[in-house]
């Protein structure tokens, strides 16, 4: 048995801690969160977890084995430092891995040599209609060319604290919500970028909302290409007040033989229950001779989606970092993946601001 402790005990924490509980070799033993009432709902809901009343109190626990990082992004450095310094064992972080360019330098020097593993939290690897695009892209396309993602969905929803409304706690809405964006297109096209272009901007939603007088300053849509170095072109289309539509992911890659396509729904908790049952995920194989599309529905586990809001792949993400823990698998969401993925919304970042191409 491989026991948790849970840092950050809002509605994300709630889903690592919903999906550990679907593992035969996890039990969450410890949490640890500010505000006492969420701490001990996630206690409740960990089935009788002990609630840690500091950071410092929860890696003194005795049935600990590995951490999972579940609080606000601009917190996930610090506590890193203090996990490291205090009591060094295996880490599962949740993206973002940092907000600002300066803790890079410091986030390499923290895991030098570290002796643990450590993996970042990038679920949307694991979505069922991703993974299987993932797997058979190649073959369906011959080669990609272009790539592109598409999300659009719903606004940012209620953080304790309101620290999602502003650039300077989440790292900017293409740092926040898109690092696994830039991941899946490095997965995907086995590449890195080497320049970025990007529009982006705050249209329609947080405009009426102040907070101690503050404006949020978060973007609600925008547009990012990237050239990779092998030749291969990727783009991300972002709009978060699109919750009427019927997919929330759409992912297509194309290639001299033909596009494969991903069509993910959102949380189905959201989906009008006049509308009857959220539809289902599907991949569609388009092969350029002969025409005509191929459409696979690629339903997900019940279970898995009872236990939160990303298509299963929060389960099947534990599931491999328990193995780890196990001495069963090896790490498949590295540090070096987590900082590359930040590093390039960082960049979007500041070609949207400046109007101007970044240079990887």
């Amino acid at each position: 048995m491989v026991h948790y402790g849970l840092i950050g005990c809002g509605m994300m924490g709630r889903e690592h801690i919903q999906n550990i509980n679907l593992l035969p070799a996890g039990k969450v033993s410890v949490v640890y969160d500010p505000v006492p009432e969420l701490a001990e709902s996630a206690a409740l809901l960990a089935q009788d977890a002990h609630v840690a009343t500091s950071l410092d109190d929860l890696l003194a626990h005795p049935d600990l084995d590995a951490v999972v990082i579940v609080s606000p992004n601009y917190l996930h450095v610090p506590q890193l430092q203090q996990i490291v310094a205090t009591r060094p064992m295996p880490i599962l972080c949740e993206k973002p891995l940092y907000t600002r360019p300066e803790d890079v330098a410091l986030l390499d020097a923290l895991f030098k040599d570290y002796p643990h593993p450590v993996w970042v939290a990038m679920e949307y690897r694991y979505m069922p209609p991703v993974a299987a695009l993932i797997a058979q892209a190649e073959q369906a396309t011959g080669g990609i060319k272009m790539l592109t993602i598409r999300e659009h969905r719903f606004p940012f929803l209620p953080k304790i604290g309101d620290w999602n409304r502003f650039n300077a706690k989440t790292g900017g809405t293409l740092v926040e919500k898109c690092c696994h964006f830039f991941d899946l297109m490095r997965l995907i096209l086995d590449d890195e970028p080497v320049r970025v272009m990007a529009s982006a901007g705050q249209a329609m939603n947080h405009l009426e909302e102040r907070y101690n007088e503050e404006v949020p300053d978060i973007w609600d849509n925008g547009y990012v290409i990237l050239d990779f170095a092998k030749g291969a072109r990727a783009m991300l289309e972002l709009c978060m007040f699109a919750e009427g539509s019927k997919y929330q992911e759409e992912i297509s890659a194309v290639g001299p033989k033909g596009k494969i396509e991903a069509l993910v729904p959102g949380p189905g908790r959201f989906w009008p229950k006049l509308l009857g049952d959220p539809p289902v995920p599907q991949m569609i194989i388009s092969p350029r001779a002969p025409k005509g599309p191929f459409v696979s529905e690629i339903p997900v586990d019940p279970t898995l989606l009872d236990a939160g809001d990303h298509n299963g792949s929060t389960f099947y993400q534990h599931q491999r970092f328990n193995a780890v823990l196990r001495g069963e698998g090896a790490v498949e969401v590295t540090l070096e993946d987590g900082k590359r993925a930040v590093q390039i919304g960082l960049a979007a970042q500041e070609s949207a601001r400046t109007g101007q191409a970044v240079i990887l």
